[in-house]
């Protein structure tokens, strides 16, 4: 049984997708800060090894791109119809609003193995703890939105 779907305009299409980039952004850009302060602590230095400095170095680069996706549609609207709307643009922001999770979530699961491992002293549990992070991140963002039989048992409880 197919759950009822309610049509929107273009504008109200732009407007829930914007509002959902503004929702992500926030929480994007604090990991970013976040991951730019800590080189400037001396247990950055102290418990990492090179290798892991220029892990998390990726991992703030990878965060870094997820930001640029995320604002993306904000620019690209500004830029190229600031007084109008289309289905073009709805598409090219729902994918660079969806791209900006992988980046984010691979850059996220790198700084959770490495604060893992310096809190455990243990890099295979760390190792252990960041894939199964990586699979609740796939499981949301990728598997449930995609898995019909999820979404019609989903569908029933609402």
């Amino acid at each position: 049984m197919r759950e009822p779907e309610e049509k929107l305009t273009l504008s109200q299409a732009a407007t829930f997708l914007l509002g959902e980039c503004r929702m992500v952004l926030p929480g994007i850009q604090t990991l970013f800060g976040f991951q730019l302060i800590a080189v400037f602590n001396d247990p950055f230095f102290d418990k990492l090894t090179q290798g892991e400095q220029t892990l998390h170095l990726f991992a703030t680069g990878l965060v870094a791109v997820a930001v640029v996706l995320v604002m993306g549609p904000a620019a690209y609207h500004r830029e190229t119809m600031p007084m109008g709307m289309t289905k073009v643009f709805i598409s090219i922001a729902t994918r660079l609003m969806l791209w900006s999770m992988y980046p984010l979530m691979v850059g996220t699961c790198l700084d959770f193995y490495l604060i893992g491992k310096i809190i455990l002293g243990n890099r295979l549990v760390s190792a252990i703890l960041t894939i199964i992070l990586a699979g609740i991140f796939l499981t949301v963002w990728s598997l449930l939105p995609r898995v019909k039989f999820l979404q019609e048992l989903v569908g029933k409880d609402y």
